[in-house]
């Protein structure tokens, strides 16, 4: 029985959707959902169709990706903000995924007990350098390239901008979190890395601003985090601070993964635990 990890499905590309159904059936382990399945609702439904037939238990949380604003198939309308993350939620509850507005499960499998924490918390351009200033940050961005398409796609209604919406989720996870038994150790689960010194994108350096929020620099410590497991950066490797292990998880783009290998070779252990393999190593790509 294992708690395995897997974020940056990007099942826009046709090849990753056919390699998702080549997955076998891996009976009663979990599967964490790190975030960027994809951009089309029908697209999240159809991983996690695949997905709760696959595992026993499937935890999701959502990537900028799913929140992005566009035209859905078949002409359904279009969907934005807070609204979009909501109507993700309704439709993980059909297929019985755990989402981040659900309690919080608890793993009794190898190295448990352990309670997992599915986080929606976005970024706050926090992660900029400290010497930009935050209305500076986009075309300071822009200078090396690096501007995140979320400035186009991803609508923060109602709130008023994506920090609003950030500030509002920490808020309600640090509550959430801060109720959990004294000394549970925990499993944290969020789409972006949870600490600044974590967002290393050697290509593009610029675009730290869109990966998360300083805010998060010490939950890992503050709640007693066993095993921290993020995506966003396609970057696969183990990191470890304070004790504590972070693992970003992505698959990514075709081109960035070995396609002869299956979708499965790309499945991180979480519990129990297992050293970032040489594969992951050198197959490692950025592309933000």
């Amino acid at each position: 029985m294992h708690l395995k990890a897997i974020s940056d499905l990007h099942l826009a590309n046709a090849a990753n959707r056919e390699a998702l159904l080549e997955l076998p059936d891996f009976g009663d382990d979990w599967l964490i959902v790190a975030g960027d399945i994809a951009e089309k609702i029908e697209h999240v439904r159809f991983a996690f169709d695949v997905l709760s037939r696959r595992f026993a238990k499937v935890i999701w949380v959502p990537g900028n990706h799913e929140l992005w604003s566009g035209p859905e198939a078949n002409g359904g309308p279009v969907i934005v903000g807070e609204k979009r993350y909501r109507t993700l939620v309704s439709h993980a509850r059909e297929y019985g995924v755990v989402t981040p507005e659900d309690p919080y499960e608890t793993w009794h499998g190898p190295d448990g007990p352990c309670t997992i924490a599915p986080l929606f918390l976005l970024y706050d351009y926090s992660f900029r350098p400290d010497e930009v200033a935050r209305e500076d940050v986009v075309a300071w961005a822009r200078e090396g390239r690096a501007v995140c398409s979320d400035e186009l796609f991803l609508d923060p209604s109602p709130w008023n901008s994506r920090e609003d919406w950030c500030a509002s989720r920490c808020d309600e996870a640090e509550r959430r979190l801060s109720e959990l038994p004294p000394g549970r150790p925990t499993i944290l689960v969020n789409h972006f890395p949870l600490r600044r010194d974590l967002a290393r994108l050697p290509r593009a350096p610029r675009f730290s601003p869109w990966c998360g929020t300083r805010r998060t620099e010490d939950w890992h410590i503050r709640f007693n985090a066993s095993v921290v497991v993020s995506g966003h950066l396609h970057i696969r490797r183990t990191d470890w601070r304070d004790g504590t292990r972070f693992e970003e998880v992505s698959l990514g783009y075709p081109y960035q993964w070995n396609r002869s290998l299956g979708i499965a070779a790309y499945l991180r252990d979480v519990l129990p635990g297992s050293a970032v393999s040489e594969l992951e190593i050198s197959e490692a790509r950025l592309v933000r």
